[in-house]
This record gives C-alpha cells, structure tokens and sequence, in this order.
C-alpha cells in the first residue's frame, strides 16, 4: 500500500467555507473516492490555511486518474477551486504533489 502526502494552501478568507463544505461532503464524492481507491484518506487544516492531505492507495496515479474520470469529481473540484491558493491554473486534484517519506514507524 503507498501512503502518500501532499500539501495545498486554502486561502485564508475561505477558510470557515473550506471547513464547511467538508462537514458534508458529498456521499456521492465520498463512494467515489473508495470505488477508485483512495483508503484512509484524511485532510488536516492549520488556522492560516495550510492543508496537509493523506491517503492510502495501492497505487496514488491510477487512483487520481480514475477519480478524474467520475462526474462528480469534476462538479467537486470545480466548486473547490476557488477556495486555493497558488494553483497555476490547475485544480486542487491536479496539484497535488506527494511529499517524498523520509521516515516511517510501523
């Protein structure tokens, strides 16, 4: 199983719709995300926007690229956008970069 990590910014005047919208996400994200293999998957939001995202998956580019292809990830990350800072021009899913592990305790 491939853990992996990433780190995205949301922009601090968007940060109580952030924390919101992700109260209720949808159920619909929430089976799609599991049926395209994203376990574990947790997000952790610092007060000034930082946002560290963790997941597990037996492979984390066959999963990004199946969730890219449901519906509702488009109509979610659409929505999610303008939340972001930074993003270049991608969406949120797009800039997710994987930190490299450096460490791990089992």
């Amino acid at each position: 199983m491939q853990r992996v990590c990433f780190l995205l910014k949301v922009r601090r005047d968007r940060i109580a719709e952030y924390r919101e919208r992700h109260a209720a996400v949808w159920p619909e994200m929430c089976a799609a995300l599991s049926a395209t293999g994203w376990h574990n998957y947790s997000l952790f939001l610092r007060d000034d926007g930082l946002l560290v995202g963790y997941l597990e998956t037996p492979d984390f580019e066959a999963a990004r690229s199946a969730m890219e292809a449901t519906d509702v990830n488009a109509r979610w990350q659409a929505e999610m956008t303008p939340l972001f800072e930074t993003l270049d021009g991608a969406r949120p899913d797009e800039a997710m970069k994987p930190l490299t592990e450096v460490f791990h305790l089992a």
